[in-house]
C-alpha cells in the first residue's frame, strides 16, 4: 500500500475516546485513469528515463484488484517540431511504453525547453495533455541521522540540496517504501535546505538498503497532489490508483468534455539517492 508522508514542523498532540462507526462507501462508474508521470534521472550518465503511461481504471476505494486498460493507442507529440513518439503495450498489463528509437539507437529522454501533447485514444474517445519537463537539483547529501520523534523508534533520514533562487520551486520527494512526501521553496527560495524525514519502527527492517528520489514538479502538479493526499489519505497502489472520482488532472476528453479521465501527465527531472541504513547502536 502507498502511504503519503509529511514533514512536520509542529505538533500538537490530541488526545480523545474513539468511537467505531459505519461508514457507507457508494459504487461509482469506473473511469479512466492515466498516470504518465515520466522522470528524466539527472545524475546518470548517460541519462535515462521512466516514461511509462499507466491505463486503467478507477476502482472503489476498498477494492484490490485495478483493471488494466490495453488496446489503447498512445503517443506523444513534440510541439517544438510536431515529431511524433509512438508507444506500445508490450504485455497485457496497461503499461505503455516508447518504441524503441532505431534511428539515433537510443530510448526517448524529454527535452529541456519542450512541450509535449500525450494523446490516448480508446474507445473511439480522444485525451489529451500537455507537459514541460520541469528541472530539479541534485542532492548535496543524503545521511542516516540519529533523532527520533515520538516513540524513540523511528529512523531518520536526513536530506540537504540547494534551492534555486531565480524561480519559485515544487518538489516531490519519494523514500523505498512507497512513502512520499512534497515541498514549495516558499521560507527557503534560493538556500540550502535540509530537513529530517523519519521512518516507523514498522515501515523497515534495519539494516536495509532504500532510494530517496526527489523530482521538480509544477505549482499545477503540487496543488493536485496536495488535494489528492487529503481526499484518500492513505490510498493504496499508487498516487493515481485510488483517486477521489471527483479529482481531475490536467488530461482532458477531447471527443466529450462531461467526460473527463482522473490521473496526471507530468515530465519532471528526478535525482536519485541510494542509502544503507543500518541498526542503531
Amino acid at each position: 500500500m502507498k502511504k503519503i508522508a509529511f514533514i512536520i514542523f509542529s505538533t500538537f498532540f490530541l488526545f480523545s475516546c474513539e468511537e467505531v462507526i459505519e461508514i457507507e462507501v457508494h459504487s461509482g462508474v469506473p473511469k479512466l485513469v492515466i498516470d504518465a508521470t515520466f522522470e528524466v534521472f539527472t545524475n546518470e550518465s548517460p541519462a535515462s528515463a521512466n516514461t511509462i503511461v499507466k491505463l486503467s481504471y478507477s476502482a472503489d476505494y476498498f477494492d484490490e484488484q485495478i483493471t488494466a486498460v490495453s488496446n489503447a493507442t498512445v503517443f506523444l507529440t513534440n510541439l517544438s517540431d510536431n515529431s511524433i513518439i509512438n508507444f506500445s503495450e508490450s504485455s497485457i498489463d496497461g503499461n505503455y511504453k516508447p518504441i524503441f528509437n532505431s534511428t539515433n539507437n537510443s530510448d526517448f529522454i524529454p527535452e529541456d525547453n519542450t512541450t509535449y501533447e500525450l494523446t490516448v485514444i480508446y474507445n473511439n474517445e480522444v485525451f489529451k495533455g500537455r507537459a514541460t519537463k520541469i528541472k530539479t537539483p541534485n542532492f548535496n547529501s543524503v545521511e542516516q541521522g540519529t533523532t527520533t520523534l515520538f516513540t524513540g523508534k523511528e529512523t531518520e533520514v536526513k536530506v540537504t540540496f540547494l534551492d534555486d533562487e531565480t524561480q519559485e520551486n515544487f518538489y516531490l520527494l519519494y523514500f523505498s517504501k512507497s512513502l512520499y512526501t512534497i515541498i514549495e521553496d516558499r521560507f527557503f527560495n534560493g538556500s540550502e535546505y535540509n530537513f529530517s524525514f523519519f521512518y516507523k519502527e514498522e515501515d523497515i527492517e534495519l539494516p536495509l538498503d532504500v532510494v530517496i528520489k526527489m523530482s521538480g514538479i509544477s505549482k499545477e502538479y503540487f496543488t493536485y497532489f496536495r488535494v489528492l493526499v487529503n481526499q484518500s489519505r492513505q490510498g493504496g497502489g499508487g498516487p493515481f490508483q485510488t483517486i477521489p472520482a471527483s479529482l481531475l488532472g490536467n488530461m482532458v476528453n477531447t471527443s466529450d468534455s462531461k467526460s473527463s479521465p482522473l490521473g496526471y501527465f507530468h515530465i519532471s527531472e528526478t535525482a536519485t539517492y541510494n542509502l544503507s541504513l543500518v541498526e542503531k547502536k
